[in-house]
């Protein structure tokens, strides 16, 4: 009996799954499907050319020799990449793409040369004196990759930063759009990109700018009549940096000259970087030609980092500085401090001052006190829903699974817990707490609290769990 596509690609994933970090695999190998399989041909589906790029670039070995592990020495392998998801027939619109480098050679073969040029004629393309510029790239040399934590959070946008920064407008992905909230390091992986750039091709033109000092040296150029030297300069670089494009809305005239300047440096093989608060399409009084630029290469958000990647953070900062503080306080800044990675470092400097001026050691009591102006919930009474949202975070869980009907195991033993720590922490009644959690009855409670009892003297590993959930608590 015949083995299908999918039969063949899940016995592939098997193998690779050893092979290779379990993250890396989440992030490159679980959005693959299995296409189809015709002889010893695998195509399989990938999300984006980027994908289809970086697993070309990082793992073609392993997916080759798995490939032919499957289905022989003859076997081979075919991309179906997803180009674009807005289709109005409702299906995405695909292309194919051989592996192992095939489609290089196409590429090679998409113009004729003529068999001789006359060396006299200029090329008007050229600006004379290009080569020529010393530009200061404005980037800060602390903002570098080795500075910036890699976690669930910033996964693609720091993967598709490297490949930008090891092949600048050479990829799929120009320009590079990187959106968040505030302080989740938006400017610090842009300029990373900028800094690694310039580290190993000194000879590129990088630069950083605001899009607010943008907008200030276009009108300045307007007062001075320097406008065609102003264009020409952003259209000198090789790499554009554009810090919170959002700021252009509103600006007709400073969005029209970015325009001309974006499109001179794209067709040109030019790479531009872009950081926003938002994603392009929920971008409000931007030109709709220069939002759809924007969304010519990779648009990668930013998320909040997780509690791991908090503390990792932090633990950066205290080795950069040559700082040791205790655990429990390490976990307190980074468990009650995480929305802004901003915050979080101006919590640890803070933390930090103290320590170096006053020459004393830093306890719990003692960042408790300090850091009440960056904490909200210092002195505030511990909230059922403050231990849901804990507990949840701590078992992996989605809040509003809490609260539902269902009887997964995972979601029974979250939602029980909750109801322990609010009996325990709360003032509530059984009857309150039980209609918090989705609406129960308070003999509901009364058996979750029993139940967790009993497993506690029970079971050491889910002893061990409540012990570590009440720890963080006692720290809030």
């Amino acid at each position: 009996m015949e083995k299908t596509c999918t039969e063949v690609w899940k016995n592939c994933l098997q193998i690779i799954k050893d092979n290779i970090p379990n993250q890396s695999f989440k992030t490159w190998f679980e959005p693959i499907s299995a296409l189809k399989l015709e002889g010893k041909v695998l195509t399989i589906q990938v999300p984006s050319l980027f994908f289809y790029e970086w697993l070309e670039e990082h793992y073609v070995g392993l997916l080759r020799k798995t490939v032919k592990k499957q289905l022989g020495d003859e076997g081979r392998l075919e991309y179906n990449i997803v180009v674009d998801k807005s289709s109005n027939s409702g299906s995405p619109y695909t292309t194919n793409m051989p592996s192992n480098g095939n489609g290089a050679e196409a590429k090679m073969q998409s113009m004729p040369i003529p068999v001789s040029i006359n060396k006299d004629i200029k090329n008007p393309f050229i600006i004379p004196g290009l080569k020529k510029l010393n530009v200061d790239p404005q980037l800060n040399p602390n903002y570098t990759f080795e500075n910036y934590i890699e976690g669930d959070c910033n996964r693609l946008a720091r993967s598709a930063g490297y490949a930008v920064a090891a092949k600048p407008g050479g990829t799929s992905f120009n320009p590079l759009m990187i959106y968040g909230g505030v302080g989740l390091g938006k400017t610090h992986l842009a300029q990373a990109i900028g800094n690694e750039i310039k580290r190993s091709m000194p000879d590129k033109l990088v630069i950083y700018v605001s899009c607010e000092k943008f907008c200030q040296q276009f009108v300045d150029s307007l007062k001075n009549n320097t406008i065609n030297d102003f264009v020409n300069f952003y259209q000198a670089m090789d790499v554009i940096i554009m810090d919170d494009v959002h700021n252009f809305a509103g600006k007709e005239k400073t969005q029209d000259i970015f325009f001309h300047i974006f499109n001179h440096l794209h067709q040109s093989g030019k790479q531009v970087i872009l950081t926003s608060d938002k994603a392009p399409k929920d971008l409000a009084g931007l030109e709709e030609r220069l939002l759809s630029r924007f969304k010519w290469g990779l648009s990668a958000d930013l998320q909040v980092p997780d509690l791991e990647v908090r503390i990792a953070i932090l633990k950066k900062k205290m080795y950069a500085d040559g700082i040791e503080l205790p655990s429990d306080v390490v976990e307190y800044v980074a468990h009650n401090i995480d929305n802004n990675v901003r915050e979080l470092e101006g919590a640890m400097v803070s933390l930090l001052a103290q320590s170096t001026l006053n020459k004393k050691d830093i306890d719990l009591a003692l960042a408790k006190q300090m850091l009440k102006n960056f904490i909200k919930n210092t002195s505030k009474e511990i909230s059922m829903e403050y231990i849901q949202k804990l507990v949840c975070e701590y078992f992996e869980v989605p809040v509003d699974m809490v609260k539902s009907q269902t009887r997964k195991r995972e979601i029974v033993q979250a939602r029980q817990i909750s109801m322990y720590l609010s009996k325990s922490h709360t003032k509530s009644s059984l009857k309150t707490i039980g209609a918090f959690f989705g609406g129960r009855d308070h003999s509901t409670v009364i058996y979750a609290c029993q139940t967790v009892e009993d497993l506690i003297e029970t079971d050491k590993k889910f002893k061990a769990y409540v012990n570590d959930i009440q720890k963080k608590l006692k720290m809030s």
